[in-house]
């Protein structure tokens, strides 16, 4: 089957197509190693190259496409959905998966319409709630051309229910959570983790990695270690990634700020610790977000407390000593009293993206068909 996927050049400040970058990557990548002749056209609002990149071999067939208007040519941005359109009347695709961002998937809808095919959609995130959206119209152009796909998929349940329910969409919605890489985040011995890190044997650790942002749910976790600090003795508080001046990680002996850390050093820090902490708030963000660094500490094998939110529930419902109320470090505190004296653990697989494109890819092929 012919595929044309639509996305943007740039995410989570990664290129797609050279950094090999993550679910807009992995999508068309794994559906081409599964037979499908796949065609992904970018569109970079960065101003990257232009260009074509090949990467078909005996195991697939994929090539990437990527425009870009530099400067003064910004306003040509208005005519990209025409040069999509011809693009793929040359190309023919069987079906039309757009994923990214509002304007991929309003261009996708149109450009299926206008060729006949069947068209999918793909939510990573709840797009309402990204800055496109404020502009006049965008939000009922994307619920108008999620209605019209056979198929949607987002990376959350409560997201799969939002369409389902609150958008009226009319194709199949199914919940396809992202993934992490398996290979980097991997259960690993913890005395290694912290020999590595310079921590010591006979003391706890409790963290969290990420945007240490007020808006992202960081307060409670310093809230929480008020509490802690004065009742566990040998505890101490691991924190990585940047933050705000104006709601700066607490200080203290006990207090180990690490910086911004490599995929790689994120994962030695959750191989380190005795428990992890993962903050977010009830926002449209934290009810259907895709709960990324969950997945990476479950794939570390490491016991977790998260706020209750969103997918959390569905992901930690069978181990209610994992969940917390958002934003009440009273909670906080007492769950993860409780997860360092008697640890639960989710045996929830995190399965990698050949596994997860593996389930989903005969759901797209019967689009075509019906």
């Amino acid at each position: 089957m012919k595929i044309a996927f639509l996305c943007k050049r740039q995410y989570m400040s990664k290129d797609v197509i050279l950094d090999k970058y993550a679910r807009l990557y992995e999508i068309p990548n794994q559906l081409a190693l599964l037979g499908h002749q796949v065609e992904s056209f970018c569109l970079s609002y960065q101003a990257h190259d232009e260009g074509d990149w090949d990467e078909s071999n005996h195991l697939k067939s994929l090539v990437w496409h990527s425009k870009s208007y530099k400067g003064l040519n910004k306003i040509g941005l208005l005519t990209y959905p025409i040069f999509l359109l011809q693009k793929l009347k040359k190309f023919q695709p069987d079906i039309i998966i757009a994923a990214s961002d509002i304007p991929h998937i309003v261009w996708g809808a149109w450009c299926a319409k206008k060729l006949n095919i069947p068209f999918a959609a793909d939510l990573y995130d709840n797009f309402e709630g990204f800055g496109q959206a404020r502009i006049l119209g965008m939000k009922q152009l994307l619920r108008k051309a999620v209605c019209q796909a056979q198929l949607v998929l987002t990376t959350s349940q409560p997201l799969a229910d939002l369409v389902g329910k609150g958008y009226g969409a009319k194709g199949k919605v199914i919940s396809m959570p992202s993934t992490v890489d398996t290979q980097i985040f991997t259960h690993k011995n913890k005395n290694e983790a912290r020999n590595i890190l310079g921590f010591k044997s006979d003391q706890l650790y409790i963290g969290t990695a990420g945007g240490l942002y007020r808006d992202k749910g960081v307060e409670v976790i310093y809230q929480a270690w008020k509490i802690l600090q004065n009742e566990i003795p040998n505890l101490y508080l691991v924190i990585a990634g940047p933050y705000e001046e104006s709601c700066p990680p607490p200080q203290g002996d006990r207090v180990i700020y690490l910086g911004a850390l490599t995929h790689s050093k994120i994962a030695t820090l959750f191989q380190a610790l005795d428990v992890g902490i993962i903050s977010i708030l009830d926002t449209p963000f934290g009810r259907y977000c895709f709960p990324q660094k969950a997945y990476e500490m479950l794939a570390c094998n490491l016991p977790v407390v998260v706020a209750d939110i969103g997918e959390m529930n569905y992901l930690f419902k069978d181990i209610p000593q994992a969940l917390f109320e958002a934003e009440n470090a009273q909670d906080l505190a007492h769950k993860l009293k409780q997860q360092l004296q008697n640890p639960c653990y989710s045996y929830a697989k995190v399965k990698n993206w050949s596994e997860i494109i593996q389930q989903i890819e005969p759901v797209i092929v019967s689009i075509k068909r019906d």
